[in-house]
């Protein structure tokens, strides 16, 4: 059975509120999902479950702050059973705007391991993607092995890297928040700032290909992006990937930093039930290993067998800290980022 789909626009965001129109179902075999994944990947995923459990999948997608504000808006209303993000920030946020709730399930417990569950068991990970550092092969003999080593003088004008602006940066920034303190982290970005090779701008794909380019020596990166140019025809860096090394940084100390993809229970989910086994669902070895030969994602549930693309990028200790912990430091993380002049 076909699923409803819907996206979020800006424009159309004050019309979707019309909760009377709305076509969602609020009815035992259905489930409402609020999606900020943009993945074509992910088609299979809902398909497995709807098929699986006989219950069908609604949903609307959008950017994760327009489905923020639709579900503040909607209050008690609201038809979301599950929120669903690419980023735990934003699952931190929803959290304080009260707009999840907590749920119980020996499943998720069990098979998630406590770095990627919040605190009040009120969003999961169920996906990780290390942001690691990537180089030029012939023009960096020793390329930095730490996230402090981007801020090292002998790489200046070295640099490619997203915009503080961006979540991946905030994240990255407030997990170093975590282990290093607000001081020495933000001598950190300044002196990053200073090794940039270009004013920050565009995607990961993007910090790749000034790699392959040449406009830049050094980018940081989340690995998915460069498992998918491995994986299949990527435009200006599949042809060039064997140009370009990588390091999974801090291997002698915290580990490279993982940003998760995970979800949670609308506060007013009409579809309990429904919901807590779909999140149950994203959690088996079946979802989690689509996860990785989908998306090139690494599985949030230890044990389960990852795609031959990101096997390629080898073994590699994680950074482990609670990811509640990182999305509480985004604040702090975005306003340092700011004094530092980074962009």
């Amino acid at each position: 059975m076909p699923s409803f789909r819907s996206t979020v626009s800006r424009s159309g965001l004050a019309a979707a509120l019309l909760i009377a129109s709305s076509p969602l179902a609020l009815a035992t075999g259905e489930l409402n999902l609020y999606s900020s994944r943009h993945y074509d990947t992910d088609e299979r995923l809902y398909s497995d479950f709807e098929e699986q459990s006989g219950i069908k999948i609604n949903r609307i997608e959008g950017k994760a702050d327009e489905l923020l504000t639709r579900m503040e808006a909607e209050g008690q209303n609201s038809p979301a059973d599950i929120l669903l993000t690419v980023d735990t920030s934003r699952l931190e946020r929803a959290k304080g705007m009260g707009l999840l709730q907590s749920v119980e399930s020996p499943v998720l417990e069990q098979r998630l391991p406590g770095y990627v569950q919040d605190d009040d068991n009120q969003w999961f990970g169920f996906s990780q993607r290390a942001r690691i550092i990537f180089y030029d092969k012939e023009k960096v003999a020793e390329p930095p092995r730490t996230y402090q080593d981007l801020a090292d003088p002998k790489y200046k004008g070295m640099i490619c890297i997203r915009s503080s602006s961006n979540v991946y940066t905030q994240t990255i920034t407030a997990a170093l928040i975590e282990h290093l303190g607000e001081e020495a982290v933000k001598d950190w970005a300044t002196a990053v700032v200073g090794n940039f090779a270009r004013d920050p701008q565009g995607g990961d794909t993007d910090q790749l290909r000034g790699i392959v380019s040449g406009e830049c020596a050094i980018a940081m990166s989340n690995t998915y992006y460069f498992g998918r140019a491995l994986r299949k025809p990527v435009k200006g860096l599949s042809d060039d990937v064997a140009k370009i090394g990588w390091v999974f940084p801090n291997q002698d100390n915290i580990g490279a930093h993982m940003n998760l993809s995970g979800g949670g229970v609308a506060k007013h989910s009409p579809n309990k039930e429904n919901a807590i086994k779909f999140l149950e669902y994203l959690a088996s070895d079946q979802a989690q290993q689509y996860f990785s030969a989908g998306n090139d994602e690494y599985p949030a549930v230890p044990g389960v067998g990852i795609s031959p693309s990101v096997a390629q990028l080898g073994f590699f200790k994680p950074d482990d800290v609670d990811a509640s912990a990182i999305a509480e430091n985004v604040p702090a993380a975005q306003k340092l980022l700011n004094e530092a002049g980074w962009k």
